[in-house]
This record gives C-alpha cells, structure tokens and sequence, in this order.
C-alpha cells in the first residue's frame, strides 16, 4: 500500500480538491467509522480508530500536525487489521485517480500579453512569438 500523505489529507479535509476531494474524504469517513475487528482491539489496546484524529483535522484542516496525526492512526489500524488495509488501499487508490482528474482553470488579471493555455497535464511547450518593438 502507499502511504498516504498528510498533504493528501489536509487537502480532502478542506475541499480544495472540490467535489472529487469531498467525495473523497467522506469515503474516508465511512471507512474509518467502520467498527475495529474485536481481534485487532484486542491485539492492540488503546489503538486508535483514527475517528478523533479524522474529527481533528475537520475542525481545523490546515493543520499539518493533525493531517499526520490522521495518517499515522490509518497507517496503524490497517497494519493491525488486514481488511481494513484492503479497504483503505482501495480507497487511496480511488481518491489518488479521482482527485488527479480534476481540472480549475481561471485566467484573470487583465488583458494577457501572451498566450493563454487551459487545460490538463501540459508538457515540452515552445511559443515561438516574434518580439515586440518595446522589448528591442
């Protein structure tokens, strides 16, 4: 499994991801709120579900300490409890491929003295402009 990232969580937290963060991160929220195996509670008392560190961080998604926090918890619970990996991994997985395709673009300031691209994943451009008198 990947390691879920504390930047991936502080994002989905706050929606900057919009709709696909969101879905995301309520995805998340179900998983986690799923009951411990009684084995891995029993094998591990006083792990965390990871439910208080996924409050925390919705209370205050920009924090950085709490977006660990949370990964640390998911990072845990599932090295304890094998279908709780599976289940998270699929979900990373699915929240890794959903947010990536996402596109917002704003072009915004004026008049643009140059070319202006919207799109996705743009890679190896050249403008060939000619120059302009005022830059000879």
């Amino acid at each position: 499994m990947d390691p879920i990232t504390a930047a991936a969580l502080t994002a989905m937290a706050g929606s900057v991801g919009g709709d696909a963060g969101r879905q995301a991160w309520q995805g998340l929220t179900a998983l986690v709120r799923r009951p411990l195996r009684r084995r891995s509670a029993e094998e591990a008392p006083g792990v965390s579900s990871g439910e208080l560190e996924l409050a925390e961080l919705e209370g205050d998604p920009a924090d950085p300490l709490r977006a660990q926090a949370l990964a640390t918890a998911l990072g845990v619970r599932a090295a304890l409890d094998g279908e709780f990996r599976a289940l998270l991994d699929a979900w990373w997985q699915d929240a890794q491929r959903v947010a990536g395709s996402e596109v917002n673009n704003t072009v915004s300031g004026g008049t643009q003295n140059g070319p202006v691209l919207q799109g996705r994943d743009f890679s190896s451009l050249t403008f060939n402009m000619p120059e302009r008198e005022e830059d000879r």
